[in-house]
């Protein structure tokens, strides 16, 4: 199958986003079980290797978590789900206000059209 992948940013990295949007979503539960590193390499067309670091890197984020002879599970801690999603969204606005700043827009402007746009998904 494989996913599309954007040619400017890392795979692993891309791999990491997807997986800590699916924790954010709910996609992913709080204790549920990943995917092995093996599974989930084929699923995404990539070098299990690649799918090694993204999980080393997501239990170095305390996102996840290794058991022994078990496999990767989603942590169950809620403060750092939270604390991820919280972060997440924080990089989201920096990089909303870097793109609009970069066109031109003032921070008036903007503020006016999402207050025209507010209710919509909410």
């Amino acid at each position: 199958m494989g996913i599309d992948f954007l040619p400017d940013k890392p795979i692993y990295q891309q791999l990491i986003d997807r997986i800590t949007g699916d924790i954010i979503r709910g996609t992913l539960k709080p204790g549920e079980k990943l995917l092995s590193v093996r599974e989930y390499a084929i699923e995404a067309g990539v070098n299990a290797n690649t799918m090694q670091r993204v999980y080393k890197e997501l239990e170095q984020m305390e996102i996840t978590e290794t058991r022994r002879g078990q496999g990767s599970f989603v942590t169950e801690d809620e403060a750092k789900i939270a604390r991820l999603r919280d972060e997440m969204k924080e990089q989201l606005v920096l990089s909303f206000i870097q793109s609009v700043e970069e066109l031109g827009f003032t921070t008036s402007e903007m503020i006016q059209h999402l207050q025209k746009r507010g209710g919509k998904n909410d």
